[in-house]
């Protein structure tokens, strides 16, 4: 490799590990989150993927943002960009939005499956999905929902970055905010609960967790750090943007999780009463 190409992309590693340096702080709150020891039963548990699942779905939003400015979405067809991010994106949707792992189904799809084989509830992100329809403005239904203010704060940050965002602002928000955020530990308190609760089917929600982190780690996260390389090239602008806007998505990812602690905490109280 010509010395110059060298340099290149020596500098451009050392600005997405000059990223995941300033992120570091957030992600340990993350994965160290006070929320996992507080999952003590199958009741805590679903209202821990009560809250989560608006996570995995605006998740969805993300990536669909990028694969609309970074292809061609729209006809007369016409290539678009940068031909490896494209291919990065299209990858990533395709095992994202049709999982043949899954039988053919997006993730968040599975996760509602997963949802309801172990007795969760999914009435409120379907009526807030149906909602979305009717309104045909997210940011509507974020604000006359009832749902938790930090989830609230949580959803009208992704999609701001959605609709307001450059290509390399949302590519950092879908990076550095992925589900490697949740413990490996995590599925082991599922294993624990399907051993004791037999009669609970969390296999679904298992097989969803191992899926997803395996993706992350072995195939999507590279990919999507490759992505941010690419869009950001040697603009540090860029750079600085893509940190911005990583730093502030895990800080309301944290106060989702804050959210959905409290919220199993005030049901905890309420089933003593």
């Amino acid at each position: 490799m010509p010395c110059g190409l060298r340099k290149f992309v020596k500098n451009k590693e050392m600005d997405i590990t000059n990223i995941n340096i300033s992120i570091q702080p957030q992600k340990q709150h993350l994965l160290q989150h006070p929320l996992y020891n507080k999952v003590k039963s199958i009741e805590d548990l679903r209202h821990f993927l009560e809250g989560h699942v608006y996570a995995v779905w605006d998740f969805m939003s993300l990536l669909k943002a990028l694969q609309s400015k970074l292809t061609c979405t729209g006809t007369p067809w016409m290539p678009t960009g940068n031909p490896e991010t494209r291919y990065l994106v299209n990858e990533i949707v395709v095992a994202e939005e049709s999982d043949m792992n899954g039988e053919g189904k997006s993730h968040f799809e599975m996760y509602l499956d997963a949802m309801r084989a172990c007795g969760a509830d999914t009435s409120a992100i379907e009526a807030f999905l149906e909602d979305v329809i009717d309104t045909q403005n997210i940011f509507v239904s974020i604000k006359k929902s009832s749902l938790h203010p930090q989830i609230k704060a949580f959803l009208d940050y992704t999609f701001r970055v959605v609709e307001h965002g450059k290509p390399h602002e949302i590519a950092a928000a879908f990076t550095f905010g992925r589900e490697d955020l949740i413990p490996s530990m995590f599925t082991e308190i599922l294993k624990n609960f399907q051993a004791n609760c037999p009669e609970i089917d969390l296999t679904k929600l298992i097989y969803y967790f191992e899926r997803h982190i395996e993706l992350d780690a072995d195939e999507h996260g590279p990919m999507a750090m490759a992505m941010v390389t690419d869009l950001c090239g040697e603009n540090s602008q860029k750079w600085e943007e893509a940190q911005e806007v990583s730093l502030r998505a895990l800080e309301k990812r944290i106060g989702l999780w804050d959210a959905i602690e409290e919220n199993i905490l005030q049901q905890d109280l309420a089933s003593t009463i």
